[in-house]
């Protein structure tokens, strides 16, 4: 029964997943300064090329006005940076990799030239879209 049972055992531990656990990342910069009155910044950088730069200033709104930049690799090795903002306005994000809209098609931008027309020429419409300016 023992001989079953170390089997067992034996069985179990061939079968035990092997995990195939990356290299540890090291930390080649980690740079941080508080001044406690609300400025700061902050500089990391890794081994595989992963870096985060950011300064900030307390804002006008109560708010931590802060600018930094990201940096990350694919697997395939191709490099992407993020600049950002991030202020009394919202996170601004800049980046190739950030989505875009699509242009806007002839036929509205043509419609967007006759309301700044008509705009300036004093034209307005209620809700309904009738002219209310009838000259």
């Amino acid at each position: 029964m023992k001989l079953v049972v170390l089997a067992c055992l034996a069985a179990m531990a061939v079968a035990a997943p092997q995990f195939d656990n990356p290299p540890p990342v090291l930390i080649l910069r980690d740079d941080r300064q508080d001044n406690g009155d609300g400025n700061f910044q902050y500089a990391f950088e890794a081994d595989n090329g992963i870096a985060v730069e950011a300064s900030g200033t307390p804002g006008s709104a109560g708010q931590s006005n802060m600018q930094g930049s990201i940096r990350f690799f694919y697997p395939d090795g191709t490099q992407e940076d993020l600049r950002f903002t991030a202020d009394e306005f919202g996170y601004q994000p800049q980046s190739a990799l950030l989505p875009t809209p699509h242009p806007l098609p002839a036929h509205a931008l043509e419609q967007l030239r006759i309301a700044e027309e008509q705009r300036a020429a004093g034209i307005t419409f209620d809700q309904r879209g009738f002219r209310v300016n009838r000259k």
